[in-house]
């Protein structure tokens, strides 16, 4: 048959037998062949072979991974369910519960149907890191099947060679690799390789060839130098050449725009010997003999990669010009770079350590596990998952550290505030300040590998929307607008209730019935006639000045005799033509003839901000920006006022309030950048906080309009050590 092999039955209780003893446990995976067998009798695949071949390949590379004899069993039913009709409860009962459900869970990660394809692909894939979160199992059986399925791919469509190949490349890869089973990525990575530049592929694999004996030779010079270096020291060690696989040369050669004769580790070594002092004493005895390469010593043993990853490499230039890589290695090292978090699921027979335990093992090894488990929300929208994983954990590419010794991986340009977050959401929540390896820095800071980052947190403290203009995760982006619209939620009801006890005592002063106002006839007349959707939105509106009660009432056509002076001003203001008042400070008041006016010292508006007028006692019109403490609960002797347009020789005085953390120069910098616009100042006032790490500096500024304003106020955000920048209220 096409695409046949050789191995059958036979040879997985072989492999198996290595290292599983008892007669039951065998017998368990003979029974699952044997029910899968007779289930998908008469099945076949596109290649024409049985269907019980795949099944039999899954469970042959399972048990070359040592996986137990439950998970070999899953992996030879793993089909029965979607192909062969048979439920899980039938399952169950044949096998066990927990076979069942490792069946069960991968035939879910199956077909959905969606109008968009990426939206199914999403899903799908979202499916798997869920199942991947509950039980690591599933996954493996997953890749092993993903693995058969590509090398038998020759069989399906172009048009599917190509999806199947993106999609393994893009998520079965990335999920290999960031499990450190380095031997099913790379062959996952090839095969991808193969079916989408397949001119490429052939290319690089014939460049390859063409040097092959001439490569050989130089490595075979080099081991023999370094063994008989390393013989002569008394060190124990295995040694030989390695080759690149091909999708990798092609990353570097676009990725990097090397050529194909400029990639350094196509000459490359390992030498795994007995311990981690081993491992250094070879690194000093080869640099000692030959001259290294500066910045491609690399110890990934003193800090494993995310997917625990251990080795040392280095680069060095041989006696006849010729570079090669080298990597250093133990035993131990050498089994988990190439099976990575397989080489710990090792099966051990008669171990008593449930699956829930096992699970937790994982996430402790695995340094980017429980940042996974953290993400996983069964209610989050499929592409947004999709996203935030594949920037967050498989774009990850610096690696810092919590005080602790904790690895945290981060993609490019990440901040504090995305370490804080990925620590824990109410760390991120209550950040107010950070150390970088002992040193206090702004929380824009962008951080690198090996760092050691500490969060300062305070209880009261808050996350602050300008954080989503410097954060890289989608994780910390995610928390923070979910905060942020949380706290508008709770600012919206409340001003909600406001707005009721606005609406009531305005009925009451109009000696209006409350239920007549709220009648359907009524009620749609004011929504229709402002805009509105709901009754909430009126009382919102009421509350927040955007719907005065006097434009309320006269939509109803419901007049009462007002009772006080206020209701009578108003009245007269809604009666005149519109008129304004114009004056030096460029603002007009609707419907007055002549009043005078004056900027609220308070808020001190500028223009371009949203106004209000208060009609003071004696004083005339006070302006007032909207959101002003002092007017924001006023309900009456309120007007409306606007700027004038064309206003340019006009200037303003408003106050800045600066937290920082403190840093000599501050000031001077401050000071510096507000001169660079040419904002004159009127005063600067400085302070250390009490916590001796902040400081909090008053600015009184001069500016023309708002414009001018929020540019000053943006580039004092972008000095260093800033925090935060806003405008005081007195």
């Amino acid at each position: 048959m096409p695409g046949s092999t050789n191995i059958s039955i036979d040879s997985i209780l072989k492999e198996a037998k290595r290292y599983i003893q008892k007669d039951e446990n065998i017998q368990l995976i003979q029974h699952a062949y044997d029910y899968a067998k007779e289930k998908h009798d008469g099945q076949y695949r596109k290649s024409g072979e049985p269907y019980v071949i795949h099944v039999i390949q899954v469970g042959y590379i399972l048990a070359s991974l040592t996986m137990s004899p439950e998970t070999i069993a899953a992996g030879l039913l793993h089909d029965v369910i979607e192909d062969c009709g048979i439920t899980k409860e039938e399952l169950a009962k044949e096998f066990t519960p927990e076979i069942a459900t490792l069946v069960e869970s991968v035939t879910k990660i199956g077909n959905l149907e969606f109008k968009d394809e990426k939206e199914y692909l999403a899903a799908n894939h979202r499916k798997i890191f869920i199942a991947m979160a509950n039980d690591i199992r599933v996954i493996f059986i997953k890749l092993v099947d993903r693995l058969h399925n590509m090398r038998t791919l020759q069989f399906q469509s172009e048009e599917k060679q190509k999806k199947i190949a993106q999609e393994t490349l893009d998520v079965y890869a990335p999920i290999a690799h960031r499990l450190g089973i380095s031997t099913i990525k790379n062959e996952l990575e090839d095969l991808s390789f193969q079916y989408l530049h397949r001119d490429k592929y052939y290319e690089i694999a014939r460049l390859v060839e063409m040097r092959k004996a001439e490569r050989d030779a130089q490595v075979t010079r080099m081991i023999t130098r370094i063994s008989e270096l390393l013989t002569e020291n008394g060190i124990k060690f295995n040694i030989f050449g390695r080759s690149k696989h091909l999708y990798s040369i092609y990353k570097k050669m676009t990725t990097k725009h090397k050529r194909f004769d400029e990639i350094l580790d196509l000459l490359a070594i390992r030498i795994i010997t007995e311990s981690e002092l081993n491992c250094y004493e070879i690194l000093g005895y080869i640099h000692a003999e030959y001259r290294p390469i500066p910045g491609r010593l690399k110890d990934y043993i003193a800090m494993p990669k995310m997917n625990m990853y251990q080795s040392l490499h280095t680069t060095i230039v041989g006696d006849d010009g010729n570079i090669f890589e080298i990597q250093i290695r133990t035993y131990t090292m050498d089994e988990v770079a190439e099976r990575g978090v397989a080489a710990h699921w090792r099966y051990k027979e008669g171990s008593k350590i449930p699956q829930e335990k096992e699970q937790r093992e994982i996430e402790e090894r695995l340094a980017w596990f429980s940042d996974f488990n953290q993400m996983t929300d069964d209610d989050q929208n499929a592409l947004e998952y999709m996203e935030l994983l594949q920037r967050d954990i498989f774009d990850a590419n610096i690696y810092v550290m919590t005080p602790k010794g904790r690895v945290i991986g981060l993609p490019n340009g990440a901040t504090p505030i995305d370490f804080a977050y990925r620590i824990h959401t109410e760390v991120g929540n209550t950040t107010v300040g950070a150390t970088v390896n002992g040193m206090l820095v702004p929380l824009n800071k962008e951080l690198k590998t090996g760092d050691v980052v500490a969060i300062k947190t305070a209880k009261q403290a808050k996350p602050s929307e300008d954080w989503l203009k410097v954060v890289k995760t989608s994780h910390a982006r995610n928390k923070i607008k979910a905060f942020v619209q949380k706290k508008q939620q709770e600012e919206r009801e409340e001003l909600i209730v406001k707005g009721e006890h606005i609406f009531k005592d305005e009925c009451k002063r109009r000696n209006v019935d409350e239920k007549e106002v709220k009648t359907a006839k009524r009620l749609d007349a004011i929504l229709n006639g402002f805009s509105l959707n709901s009754l909430d939105d009126m009382y919102f509106a009421l509350a927040t000045k955007s719907l005065s009660t006097q434009a309320l009432f006269e939509k109803l056509s419901i007049h009462k005799e007002p009772v006080s002076e206020q209701e009578k001003f108003e009245r007269l203001i809604h009666k005149q033509a519109s008129k304004r008042v114009e004056g030096d400070l460029g603002i007009r008041v609707d419907g007055i003839d002549s009043m005078m006016i004056s900027l609220a010292k308070c808020c001190t508006p500028v223009p371009g901000d949203d106004i209000i007028g208060y009609v003071s006692k004696g004083q005339g019109v006070k302006v007032h920006r909207k959101d002003c403490p002092n007017i924001v609960n006023e309900t009456q002797r309120l007007i409306n006022v606007s700027w004038e347009d064309g206003v340019d020789s006009a200037e303003y005085e408003t106050v800045l309030s600066i937290l920082s953390t403190d840093r000599n120069f501050l000031l001077t910098d401050l000071v510096t950048t507000a001169s660079q616009l040419r904002v004159k100042l009127n005063a600067v006032n400085s302070e250390v906080d009490d916590d001796r790490i902040h400081a909090i500096t008053t600015m009184r500024v001069v500016v023309k309009d708002a414009q001018q304003l929020r540019t000053l106020i943006a580039n004092l955000r972008k000095v260093e050590s800033v925090i935060r920048v806003d405008r005081k209220t007195l």
